[in-house]
């Protein structure tokens, strides 16, 4: 799945949650914002921000430079956390909590890896702030 693709399902993702929430049908919706909204709002930027730093560390890797490896491991595992999430938290699953628990480990390794290069590559440290932003939002929920 290449960037666009991926931003555009989770675009489509976020549509069809709002769209959930704005129909005349379901009643506990009609309370008020969806109950994850800071999660999904805050793990769809990570999925955009870890697109950009993944490619950036993939390009750097076909340039010889091996320091990058770790942290496009590190993104690549936040980005099926993330992912997950989305899925789980606009369903309001009950294991979005449970989830929820386990990204702010994923996302505050992914901060700490992307923090080593912050200083030279803007998509690190673009991704590192997301994550930060992201694990602040996914401790709100875990359980």
């Amino acid at each position: 799945m290449n960037r666009r693709e991926a931003l555009f399902a989770t675009g489509a993702l976020l549509a069809a949650s709002a769209a959930s929430a704005a129909d005349d049908h379901s009643h506990h919706h009609h309370m008020g914002a969806h109950p994850y909204q800071a999660v999904l709002d805050t793990a769809g930027i990570c999925i955009e921000k870890g697109e950009i730093c993944l490619t950036h560390c993939i390009m750097l890797l076909g340039e010889g430079d091996k320091s990058m490896a770790p942290c496009a491991t590190t993104v690549r595992d936040m980005l099926a956390s993330c992912r997950a999430l989305i899925t789980l938290a606009s369903a309001e699953s009950k294991f979005a909590p449970r989830l929820a628990a386990l990204c702010v480990d994923v996302c505050k390794t992914c901060e700490a890896e992307c923090k080593k290069h912050a200083d030279k590559h803007k998509p690190c440290k673009e991704c590192m702030e997301s994550c930060a932003e992201c694990a602040k939002a996914c401790k709100a929920v875990a359980v």
